[in-house]
């Protein structure tokens, strides 16, 4: 038994940057801006997670405030995971720049690929910085090192939400 590849079941990219150049408009300099309000969010959740370890590690006399070695790290991935993995496939701060993730074919991601997704972006950016950045001036979709890896795509939302739109 052999796989069908020419079947109407196989993949097919759904975001040509020929046709649809408006779903990767501005993404590059949007994806900055909402890293660093992301940035802002973790710190501050981390902060208020912080304040729990605290009298965790005290109702435990002391063996919560294990936790603080785990916790900035614990928190970003939770925070990747259920936001970026969940129905809006996006950060607060990709929401708040007007950006969502997709899968090459379409699909939202999943959890434990948002999070896959944060462990390679935070391994390339301490290895290769700021090299991962050139990589999206010469890719079409303006993806970085870790999106053609792991096969994402970061586009606009309200342009993929009109594309949408057209085709129903």
């Amino acid at each position: 038994m052999s796989a069908d590849t020419s079947s109407e079941y196989a993949r097919q990219d759904a975001f040509d940057p020929v046709r649809n150049p408006e779903l990767f408009s501005g993404v590059r300099s949007r994806r900055i801006f909402a890293f660093l309000i992301d940035v802002i969010v973790i710190a501050l959740l981390t902060f208020g997670a912080g304040v729990l370890v605290f009298f965790l590690g005290i109702f435990t006399l002391g063996l919560g405030f294990l936790l603080y070695a785990i916790l900035p790290t614990a928190t970003a991935l939770l925070y990747v995971a259920f936001t970026l993995g969940g129905p809006q496939a996006s950060t607060l701060g990709m929401r708040a720049m007007g950006l969502e993730m997709r899968l090459w074919y379409g699909a939202k991601p999943y959890p434990l690929l948002a999070a896959v997704h944060a462990i390679l972006f935070w391994f390339s950016v301490s290895l290769l910085t700021p090299f991962i950045l050139l990589v999206s001036l010469f890719s079409d979709r303006k993806r970085l090192l870790h999106d053609i890896i792991l096969g994402t795509v970061v586009i606009n939302s309200d342009s993929h939400r009109q594309y949408v739109d057209e085709q129903a």
